[in-house]
């Protein structure tokens, strides 16, 4: 899951080329890109391409204490979309309570419980920062947390959201490491906020190394051609990966250790654990299965 891209939820084009940009999840969006007087037009058309859909989908849906949530549950649940991804959102309160809706949907609908996962965006309103260490146990559900930076720049009255030089400011480099630590504290995949500058390819480069590098385990896009970027940045090479096999290869040979020389450089059990998260980050990836990656 290393690329999730945004699609408008009301049109109808960009919903059918969306599948052929080679992301790992489409957003199908129900929010932010949809205006009030095409929600309902924008439900119906995410119902029919989720519905018909040759890749697991998911759909953000709108924020749970508007008008909007609960009709968007019931419109696009028995479509099975993999994910429902929740906007807004300030704690763990708040993805025990979508869990709570999606649990109700499910079986009106004759899905099996737990069958649609959840992903987070849980840092666009200030109140949310304060909840990320919240988010451990609150549900089974909950596959990933993703950091947004355009509301939070919002809600915080901000005039600028980096420097001259391009450096997230201290308000959104708080919030990006929060999410982080946040997700991995709770056990599920980190995600980096999208990068605006459809057109500043280079940056895109640096941003989503710098993400992979930082802990993150994929990135939101808002543009087809932003994905082969990410999926290139968050793919473990293959060098990585026969590290990582040759890691676990020797701890199994000799599982007593804590503490092994390998190729003259100490290895110990943290190595270990990261060379597992590693293969297991990879395994979705070789099959095609939708599973968590922390």
């Amino acid at each position: 899951m290393r690329s999730w891209l945004f699609v408008p939820g009301d049109s109808e084009r960009k919903l059918v080329r969306a599948f052929e940009a080679g992301a790992d999840i489409l957003i199908l969006d129900l929010e932010d890109s949809v205006a009030e007087s095409r929600k309902a037009v924008a439900r119906a058309l995410v119902r029919e391409a989720a519905t018909d859909a040759p890749s697991p989908v998911a759909v953000r849906i709108n924020p749970l204490d508007g008008p909007h949530a609960q009709a968007d549950i019931e419109a696009v649940i028995a479509a099975k979309p993999a994910i429902v991804v929740l906007p807004k959102c300030e704690a763990g309160r708040d993805v025990t309570r979508l869990s709570a809706l999606l649990a109700v949907a499910e079986a009106e609908a004759g899905i099996a419980h737990g069958a649609t996962r959840i992903m987070a965006i849980a840092t666009e309103t200030a109140a949310s920062l304060f909840g990320l260490g919240t988010y451990a146990g609150a549900s089974a559900r909950l596959l990933a947390l993703a950091w947004g930076m355009e509301d939070l720049s919002t809600a915080l009255a901000a005039t600028r959201t980096r420097t001259d030089a391009g450096a997230l400011t201290a308000p959104y480099a708080l919030a990006r490491t929060l999410c982080l630590a946040g997700a991995h504290a709770a056990g599920v995949a980190p995600l980096d906020t999208v990068h605006t500058a459809v057109r500043d390819g280079a940056a895109l480069v640096a941003e989503s190394a710098q993400a992979a590098a930082d802990g993150f385990f994929g990135k939101m896009a808002i543009h087809p051609a932003q994905v082969p970027i990410i999926n290139d940045a968050f793919t473990p090479s293959a060098q990585a990966l026969a590290e990582a096999r040759r890691i676990v290869a020797a701890f199994a040979a000799d599982p007593d250790a804590g503490v092994l020389s390998l190729d003259g450089r100490m290895v110990d059990r943290p190595h270990l654990e990261n060379a597992r998260r590693l293969l297991a980050r990879a395994a979705p990836l070789d099959s095609g299965r939708l599973a968590p990656e922390a």
